[in-house]
């Protein structure tokens, strides 16, 4: 758990920066990859992680600007990308704002169950990584280069051996 805003929003722009870094790694091309026909594609989870962020927040009364992410996943890798990192720095912002230590420690619903808001933003952050985990491996079937998330990707640690 969080104790503090800051202990949150020192953790989410480390795992924000990962997660930026999977979907700056995407390709228009690699968007309709699929685990399997008519599961979800590379482009619709990381439509929805980018509007997770917005999403978990704004249930528990935080309130900031984003585009809309209601709409279909765009067809244009950059657009997503960018579009997470303008809610990650809207969400950033709201938290820092509308956010006290106190207030960490409120109770809210989500999904049905009562947690505090610090709770929320773990299941936030636990949430992305999750689907960041999808898009990992949906990336390596749609033969795309997989950025390090906590350590070096397969490719990275072949480079580093490569040039001991």
């Amino acid at each position: 758990m969080f104790t503090t805003v800051n202990d949150f929003l020192q953790e989410w722009k480390q795992e924000a920066a990962v997660t930026q870094k999977v979907l700056g790694a995407l390709t228009d091309e690699s968007l309709n990859q699929e685990a399997a026909p008519g599961l979800y594609s590379i482009g619709s989870v990381a439509w929805h992680v980018t509007g997770a962020a917005y999403y978990f927040p704004s249930q528990v009364g935080i309130t900031f600007e984003v585009p809309d992410l209601r709409k279909e996943a765009p067809a244009s890798a950059t657009e997503i990308s960018e579009t997470y990192k303008l809610v990650s720095q809207r969400l950033t912002e709201a938290v820092s704002g509308q956010v006290s230590d106190e207030k960490m420690n409120e109770m809210v619903n989500l999904f049905g169950m009562d947690m505090p808001i610090q709770a929320v933003f773990r299941l936030l952050i636990q949430h992305q990584a999750h689907h960041r985990g999808q898009l990992t491996v949906l990336m390596r079937q749609a033969d795309l280069r997989v950025p390090g998330v906590y350590g070096p990707s397969k490719e990275e640690w072949e480079a580093m051996n490569a040039s001991k």
